[in-house]
């Protein structure tokens, strides 16, 4: 399993079982992933210090609260660490309840390893996905409010479609004003185009 060095990967296994939890955690750490153990939800939902690059691979049938109460329980809290499911005995309604919570796999027991490396895979890759996006986004903001007044006018004026001269007349300026202001807001910007200033005006939340 391949990893990014910028990101120390966790996976919290949460399940009742002692033997399960100690096989699993043996097979991920064996594949260089660093591993928490929990012998069930109201433990993990102690831990304070969740780990930003992370999965959970869960049990859904556990004595007291199961698995998917615990999916509730995170998603009630803005907690979005991926969760990869695994039960013995789960059914199909289960297991879409599950994935239209945000789960990422509904694993069956019992399944091969390379299944749950597999899955795991793709929970960090989501999360890692996620935050290439936001650093992204981070990036366009400031970009973004590195512009001038002036600029920032201008340029929703062009994301919305308008023409140069319509918007020169709306804002009382010359077209060569707004000419200039648009050249320099696409370099400032780093875009190259109209219809991706209208993405990132979009993504922004401008409009």
């Amino acid at each position: 399993m391949t990893q990014n060095p910028t990101f120390p990967a966790v996976v919290y296994v949460i399940d009742d079982d002692a033997s399960v939890r100690e096989s699993l955690s043996s097979l991920m750490r064996a594949e260089g992933l660093a591993v928490e153990v929990f012998n069930g939800p109201q433990a993990f939902l102690e831990k304070t210090d969740l780990k930003d690059f992370a999965c959970i691979v869960l049990d859904v049938c556990m004595p007291g609260m199961d698995g998917l109460t615990l999916q509730e329980r995170l998603n009630e809290r803005g907690i979005s660490i991926p969760i990869v499911f695994i039960t013995g005995h789960g059914d199909v309604p289960e297991a879409v309840r599950a994935m239209k919570a945000g789960a990422t796999d509904f694993l069956r027991k019992p399944f091969e390893d390379f299944e749950l490396l597999q899955a795991i895979s793709l929970a960090l890759s989501r999360v890692e996905n996620n935050y290439y996006d936001k650093l992204e986004l981070a990036e366009l903001n400031e970009r973004y409010c590195n512009l001038t007044p002036r600029e920032r006018e201008i340029i929703l004026q062009v994301a919305k479609g308008k023409q140069n001269k319509v918007i020169a007349l709306d804002l009382g300026v010359s077209e060569s004003t707004v000419k200039v202001h648009r050249h320099n807001v696409m370099v400032k910007m780093k875009l190259r185009s109209v219809p991706e200033l209208t993405l990132v005006m979009r993504r922004l939340g401008k409009f």
